[in-house]
């Protein structure tokens, strides 16, 4: 079954939220929504969205805090949403690692458009990265799904892979057992959170040079697992 990708949707105007989440879903897409900027951080981290869509103005954070604050921990596309905008605030927006604007009101059939077409160019971005991790010692070829360990591949199982590839996309967040069981089963598993400790320990001992002092997958004591490593992208 195909996953739908995920879409956060923000601005305090429930119309304009409604709208958006029809033609988004219509069109195949997983919606979450938040109507202020803190609703949306929370639930940024517990949805790991494939695309946000932010209004510029908003009644606690701003857009462009919201933007700030999400850019230092992924590289998520973001689209802003505004009512109006000067030359300034764009500029300002693309210097904070906004994608584009949409300027309302807006044809909803031109934002599911650029929905589309963003995550599309991203995808491909992401597929021509090649990721190095301090000075060489792992480097990633993700078109080829390939991991090198100091110039040997080292083979990693698909699930080890994908948890590998989740904590470097969301290098600053910090994952609890939970929140990487939905992500690499697709919450379709009934088993035991501690099953994932598993998957980290056989993950560090390929990876890691020493696995009892570990330096790439880096444990938070009763509560999850955050990426350590310092990357280089080419």
């Amino acid at each position: 079954m195909e996953v739908r990708k995920k879409v956060l949707v923000v601005d305090d105007e429930v119309k304009i939220v409604d709208i958006i989440q029809a033609y988004l879903e219509k069109n195949g897409y997983d919606v979450k929504v938040a109507y202020n900027g803190k609703e949306a951080l929370e639930i940024f981290g517990k949805e790991l969205p494939s695309l946000v869509i932010l209004d510029l103005m908003l009644p606690d954070l701003s857009g462009q805090e919201v933007c700030k604050i999400l850019r230092k921990k992924s590289r998520v596309p973001i689209i802003m949403l505004t009512a109006k905008v000067s030359e300034v605030d764009v500029i300002n927006g693309l210097n904070i690692g906004a994608d584009g604007y949409i300027l309302k009101p807006f044809s909803p059939n031109e934002l599911i458009a650029r929905v589309t077409a963003l995550l599309r160019r991203t995808e491909n971005d992401t597929l021509s990265n090649i990721i190095t991790f301090n000075n060489n010692d792992i480097v990633i070829d993700v078109l080829k799904h390939e991991v090198k360990k100091q110039e040997k591949i080292i083979n990693l199982t698909p699930k080890e892979y994908k948890i590998l590839l989740t904590l470097i996309k969301y290098s600053a967040k910090l994952f609890t057992r939970e929140e990487l069981i939905s992500i690499v089963f697709e919450d379709f598993y009934d088993g035991f959170d501690r099953t994932i400790d598993t998957h980290i320990k056989n993950l560090r001992q390929k990876i890691e040079t020493d696995s009892k002092t570990p330096k790439y997958i880096l444990t938070v004591h009763g509560v999850g697992y955050k990426f350590g490593g310092e990357s280089y992208e080419i």
